[in-house]
């Protein structure tokens, strides 16, 4: 299958509604294609006055953005809706090279975009609409309205390097807020495209701003005096330390979404077909590399021997390749990740784990991050393992077993993350149960633990999140709510209270 490759050129930091290339900056780091090692995608130089500089570009720009009417902002968000949907094979492209991910998961991903415009605009905007309270007290009108917040800024991941920023981001824009968009440094050519496709969309100058840089760049820019509200997706650990860097600025809204442990369950009354499909889709779309995949499987005895062999017969004949191959699953993001991924089935072995299927590096014809998927049998339920509680961020799966749901929704909840869970079963009650026993922001009925919908929103408890959702929920840590007691009513000297002595003459 040929390809025509776009050719991606470095333009520079976007800031004031215009790209400033960094002549001397503070650094370089270079955007190589996991895919391929020999795909050099762009050299990004950082400066890290810039990001001071966008922060200040995006609060002057503030006050005019938030006094246009939500129309007028509607206006400049539906021109970018058409720049998203027509520029989609592109970005694809771009996603692909810079993550690795197959062309039509790319695509999928591009295609989110313009789509979340429209979901933002027609249903999450009535989350945040006036609301008017007749008699809040007596005989006075109460009103609730919702404003924006001021300067956002969006701190990205390289999962979802389009989709996931422009969760927040879309929401912030239509809110009123400005935005500062730090794209995750593995995928700055992901960043820069989508500022192209806002420079064409000719927001106001400063409303829309990109900034380069490391994992430094992101502690600068959440820092900073002007920013009103972190908006972050990635890991725990990096937002734990957003948390601990913005200790001090208590006023600044943080929504942090920060990956999981997922589990599904699998009873004995389960539709086998769909349990294993889902399970496979969930363990290992995206190489693993998913906040909401599967990496724990409990299943029931009775179920169990069938539902592994197949599972793992299927997990061996997984397409694994290069994204203009279209296969189903792609690299890992880096080195680092593939010695992470390796060391934890190291882990697992010496913690009891049985090993099914050994993830390992491979050696394609494209030379880049790939491995091939994992499975590992938990001999005993350990909640101080690190392998059962650590979020590994690749293919790998443990599977469990319990007759026991009771047993099943505590191995769930021991993970300290909180995201998602799923629920293969035709018995109702086991959901309902499950609805009030486990601890997460998700829960699945008969369909695997990713892939999620703007419609609902999307967040998680514990390790997983701050009670701060995403998706259509967005809109609300885009806004703060004003009470107003609204009275036309004329003085009424009759009703000073006692002690007071107005002289009305």
């Amino acid at each position: 299958m040929s390809t025509t490759i776009f050719p991606i050129k470095y333009k520079g930091d976007f800031i004031n509604g215009r790209f400033v290339p960094v002549s001397k900056g503070d650094g370089e780091f270079k955007d190589i294609s996991p895919a391929d090692l020999s795909d050099l995608v762009m050299t990004v130089p950082f400066k890290n006055d810039h990001i001071d500089e966008a922060c200040v570009a995006a609060k002057k720009a503030y006050m005019g953005w938030a006094m246009l009417s939500v129309d007028e902002r509607r206006g400049y968000l539906m021109r970018l809706k058409e720049l998203f949907d027509s520029h989609a094979e592109q970005m694809a492209q771009v996603i692909s090279r810079d993550t690795g991910k197959p062309t039509w998961e790319a695509l999928t991903e591009a295609k989110a975009l313009g789509a979340k415009i429209d979901i933002t605009l027609n249903q999450s905007l009535n989350l945040v609409a006036e609301e008017r309270i007749p008699n809040a007290l007596p005989q006075v009108e109460g009103v609730i309205r919702y404003r924006s917040r001021g300067v956002m800024a969006v701190v990205g991941p390289f999962n979802f390097p389009a989709h996931l920023p422009n969760g927040h981001i879309i929401p912030a824009l239509i809110a009123g807020n400005t935005v500062v968009f730090k794209p995750s440094e593995q995928t700055p050519a992901v960043g820069q495209f989508m500022a192209e496709i806002y420079e064409k969309a000719q927001f106001p100058p400063g409303v829309f701003n990109l900034v380069q840089g490391a994992g430094a760049a992101g502690g600068r820019l959440v820092a900073n005096e002007h920013v009103d509200g972190i908006l972050f997706t990635g890991s725990y650990e990096v937002g734990l330390k957003i948390k601990q860097e913005t200790l001090n600025h208590y006023w600044k809204i943080l929504a942090l979404e920060m990956g999981g442990k997922n589990a599904t369950v699998v009873w004995d009354d389960a539709d086998m077909d769909k349990a294993i499909y889902e399970s496979l889709v969930g363990s290992y779309m995206t190489a693993g590399q998913r906040c909401s995949c599967t990496s724990r499987i409990i299943l029931h005895p009775k179920i169990a021997d069938e539902f592994t062999e197949r599972f793992y017969q299927a997990a061996k004949k997984l397409s694994i390749g290069h994204w203009t191959e279209n296969t189903f699953m792609g690299p890992l993001i880096n080195e680092a990740a593939v010695e992470k991924y390796i060391r934890f089935q190291e882990i697992a072995n010496r913690e009891n784990c049985e090993s099914l299927m050994r993830g390992k590096a491979l050696d394609l014809k494209h030379k880049g991050y790939y491995v091939t998927p994992s499975i590992h049998l938990v001999n005993k339920f350990d909640p101080n393992s690190v392998y059962q509680k650590s979020e590994i961020f690749g293919p790998n799966v443990a599977i469990y077993q319990s007759d026991n749901f009771d047993e099943a929704m505590n191995i769930v909840n021991s993970s300290g993350y909180g995201l998602v869970m799923a629920l293969f079963s035709k018995n109702k009650e086991l959901y309902e149960q499950a609805l009030l026993k486990a601890r997460v922001g998700l829960l699945n009925w008969n369909r695997t633990t990713n892939g999620s919908s703007s419609r609902l929103p999307f967040g998680g408890m514990g390790k997983s999140g701050n009670d701060r959702p995403s998706a259509h929920f967005a809109i609300q840590y885009c806004t703060v709510p004003v009470a107003s007691l609204e009275d036309a009513t004329p003085f009424d000297p009759t009703k000073i209270l006692p002690g007071m002595n107005l002289d009305m003459k």
